[in-house]
């Protein structure tokens, strides 16, 4: 399927994950866009739907064979949590497993998908403080570093039976009804936000719309290998927190110190998620075509916030 053919054409896209704060309103936009999303399910599917048991290596793999594309976005919530061994097991099976089945079922398919998108994230380039960083940057160390790798390595079996695969190394997803701007603007709205830490912490972020927009771009262009989803302008903790202080019109001046998230999630976890840096660019997306509609974080803030 040429490019051309593929803008033009209805694509059958199967979708993990489509329940997700990133899925659901992919499968809008897809509807939207004239395609036919279609979600792999753990429960009982309907008739419109593809069911999966990852973690028991169960799949309808008859279920894929005609469709277009597949965008793989399944995975263990790896918000906050105290990073035991046993979640840390869990985080990185729900991830390889899951990709492992999808490249496995692709990759015997007779007519299957010639096309996976498949999730990672920015956590692969671990905390690099200010160093300027690309798709081309090496991995990182730590935990999330090695966790995105190994779910990266799990797409493998898809890459040699020659399916066209782009990693997404989707950043801090931005929107007011789910992740960290949700978490978020209670505080800020009563004049209780502040930065984290020492704020000098880069944040690379994107907003929720521009996620999806890039999402559906990737799944048309035929780009292939990693593709950082994140604005073009990263940030300080300390802008962002500035910039939505600037949006609600409210003060924000208690900075959250360091150790009361680790108490309270745990060392290791609240380090990676809260205050390691890194600072990411999105060259290969930008090079493959994606414009982004929100570059800024100040306008990004004011579209989701209707501001």
């Amino acid at each position: 399927m040429s490019k051309d053919e593929a803008n033009t054409e209805s694509l059958q896209v199967a979708i993990t994950g489509a329940s997700g704060m990133i899925g659901r309103p992919l499968v809008r936009a897809l509807t939207e866009a004239g395609h036919q999303p279609i979600k792999v399910v753990r429960s009982a599917p309907k008739s419109d739907e593809i069911g999966w048991k990852p973690a028991e290596g169960s799949i309808d793999a008859a279920a894929f064979e005609g469709l277009d594309a597949v965008v793989n976005l399944a995975g263990e919530p790896i918000a906050p949590k105290r990073w035991n061994d046993a979640y840390r097991s869990r985080l990185v099976k729900s991830r390889t497993d899951g990709t492992a089945l999808i490249a496995k079922t692709l990759m015997e398919a007779n007519n299957g998908p010639k096309r996976l998108l498949n999730a990672s994230a920015i956590g692969f380039y671990g905390d690099r403080g200010d160093e300027p960083l690309d798709e081309t940057s090496a991995r990182g160390d730590g935990f999330l570093a090695e966790l995105c790798q190994k779910w990266e390595d799990s797409a493998q079996p898809a890459i040699d039976a020659g399916i066209s695969t782009a990693f997404l190394r989707t950043g801090i997803v931005l929107h007011p009804k789910g992740g960290a701007l949700q978490k978020l603007l209670p505080l800020f709205k009563i004049g209780l936000g502040g930065k984290f830490g020492s704020g000098k912490q880069i944040m690379s972020w994107i907003t929720l719309d521009d996620e999806v927009g890039s999402i559906m771009h990737l799944l048309t262009s035929g780009g292939e290998g990693p593709f950082n989803l994140t604005a073009p302008n990263p940030i300080s903790n300390s802008q962002l927190t500035s910039a939505l202080s600037r949006v609600l019109k409210r003060p924000a001046i208690l900075p959250v110190p360091a150790f009361g998230p680790k108490l309270i999630f745990g060392e290791e976890a609240a380090q990676a998620l809260l205050f390691d840096s890194a600072k990411i660019y999105p060259k290969a997306t930008q090079a493959d075509g994606y414009r982004f509609k929100h570059p800024e974080i100040e306008a990004g803030l004011r579209s989701l916030l209707r501001k």
